[in-house]
Order: C-alpha cells, then structure tokens, then sequence
C-alpha cells in the first residue's frame, strides 16, 4: 500500500495545501479559501474536506494518507498548545487535535507556520543535507525558525525563532510594531529598508535617485543600489549592519550549519547576502569557520514542504 503525507500551511486569505508520497516532493498542490473563525469554526473541516476530495480525484484512498502536518501563523509550543491566533480569529485550543477530529482520526502535527518554513528549507530546500539550520523571513515584517537535529525549536512559549523583535539597536528612537524598540524587524524587513531610506533623505542632502519620488517600494531601493546609487547603498549597509549583528548573535546561540535568508526581500539577491556577511563576520570572532548564509529556494512552498516534514515526523515516533 502507498503511503501519503499532507502538508497544510494556513495563512489569513488562502490555506495552501500539498500531498506528497512518502519521501518526495509534491504531486498536488493547490489552495482554497481560508473562512476565519465566526461564530462556527469551519476551518478543520474546509481543510479535511479539500484534502479528501483531492485524494479522491488522484485515486487515493483514504487508508494511504498516513499523517498531516499543519503550518499557523501564531506560537504553537512544544506540546502543540496554541495559545491565541490573532490572525485566524482562533482562541486557545490545540489545532493537531482539531484537525485529527475533522479527518476521522489521521495523525497531525502542528506547528508556527515560519518555523515550518524553516523545516521545509531543511529537509526540500536550501538547507537539504544539514540537520542544524536557522532560517530568517524578510517580508512585510520579520520571522524566522530554528531547526536543531533536523527537529523544529518552538520553546516553552512558542516563541523560539521570534528573531524579528530581537533588539538590536537600543538606542533607536522609533517604536517597533511590538511595542519595544530597536527590534531588527525595524531595519530588515521591507517596510524597515522603506523606512531606513526615507530617514536618510530627510536627515542628509545626498544626491540621490530617489529623491522627489512620492513613494518607493523596498524593490526600488534594492534596484537603486545595485545602481550604485549612493543613498541607497547606505541604506542597505544599515540593513546589513543589524541583519548581520542578529545573524551574528544567533550563531554565537545556536552553532547552526547554514543561515538561510527567505521572504520577498531576499529577491534583491547577493547584495543582500554581502552586506550581512560582512558585519556578521566582524561580530563573530571567535571562531574562523564562517556559517555560510544562503537564500531560501521554495519560496511560498516552504509552508507545504515543512508541514510534509512535520507530518512524517509523526511516522518516526
């Protein structure tokens, strides 16, 4: 009999899904709409639902889906507690255990979707072939997940890999989305390059080619400084600095294999790579042996690939 796992990444519009054979990467992937928590709880039941008819579809029976793994956008613990999801309108519940219960009792795993990401580079992506791995998410804001003997760090609190809100400037004046300040999601993120580059126009009288535009894109300052523009290159030398002083701390933490950077900010490409390399080499004396830093490879797939990996760690227990 064949074996099938499911991955499942469920974000605030749409729930990717994936089934995989034991082993390999996807035969189907697709999505459906994710109907957020009202007064019914439909989700486990769209999710099952979609999973069942697209086995049928590929004439697989329901006796060959071995596991599923889940990816949500908020801290699942250890012990697959989550706590709260704002995102999905979801209260304190156990998410595996909902999800089991909707697909006549197949085994699930669940875990934060960014850390699931994390295990999908590891296991299909960047990082295949290493077990120690800490991967950064440069989009919109900051997230990350940390991968240790090929296992994902989730903590005590679901805040392992929480790497967007480590202070890494406390002298900033500027109020992180947290609450705090000086988080590298104020620096690293898209809207922290936008931010950055707007600070430096107003504050100094650098020529520069984004001055006098009414709006730019972190694309357009990435864009700008392979140019050569000027500013804009100082701008991503901020990037690099606090992004580098993050990876720098985390190696000096953890002693992964690889550093993997992922999120649309990463499709600036090698510059990025660059500028963080160098300072986080400069912030890491004590050793020669450099962690190399690479960037992600599944992109929007991570979430499906990871959550495979978190299923089929079911089938090892």
């Amino acid at each position: 009999m064949a074996a099938y796992l499911v991955g499942v990444d469920v974000g605030g519009t749409t729930t990717k899904i994936g089934i995989f054979p034991q082993g390999e990467r996807a035969i189907a992937a697709w999505e459906i709409p994710t109907r957020k928590f009202e007064e019914i709880d439909y989700i486990w039941e769209d999710i099952a639902s979609a999973i069942f008819a697209k086995a049928e579809e590929l004439k697989i029976g329901k006796e060959e889906l071995k596991a599923v793994g889940v990816g949500l956008p908020g801290p699942i613990r250890d012990d697959g507690f989550l706590p709260r999801c704002v995102n999905l309108g979801m209260g304190a519940c156990h998410p595996a255990d909902l999800l089991s219960k909707a697909l006549g009792g197949i085994p699930v795993a669940a875990g934060n979707d960014a850390n699931v990401a994390a295990l999908g580079e590891v296991y299909y992506g960047a990082a295949k072939g290493y077990q120690d791995a800490v991967v950064f998410t440069l989009g919109t804001g900051v997230g990350g997940g940390i991968i240790l003997k090929g296992r994902i760090v989730a903590g005590n609190r679901g805040l392992g890999g929480e790497v967007g809100h480590m202070v890494v400037n406390p002298d900033e004046e500027a109020v992180c989305n947290c609450g705090n300040r000086g988080c590298l999601e104020q620096y690293a993120s898209a809207t922290g390059i936008v931010r950055i580059a707007h600070k430096f126009l107003k504050e100094t009288d650098k020529a520069s080619s984004l001055r006098g535009l009414e709006d730019f894109s972190c694309k357009t300052v990435c864009d700008e400084a392979k140019a050569g523009d000027e500013l804009a290159l100082d701008t991503l030398e901020v990037f690099g600095k606090y992004l580098g002083i993050a990876v720098a701390h985390t190696v000096l933490t953890v002693d992964p294999d690889i550093i993997i950077l992922g999120g649309g900010v990463t499709r600036a490409g090698q510059i990025l790579i660059d500028v963080t390399e160098k300072y986080m080499k400069e912030f890491t004396h004590l050793t020669n042996e450099h962690v190399p830093i690479v960037i992600a490879t599944l992109g929007n797939d991570a979430g499906i690939y990871g959550s495979a990996a978190l299923a089929a760690s079911l089938l090892d227990q």
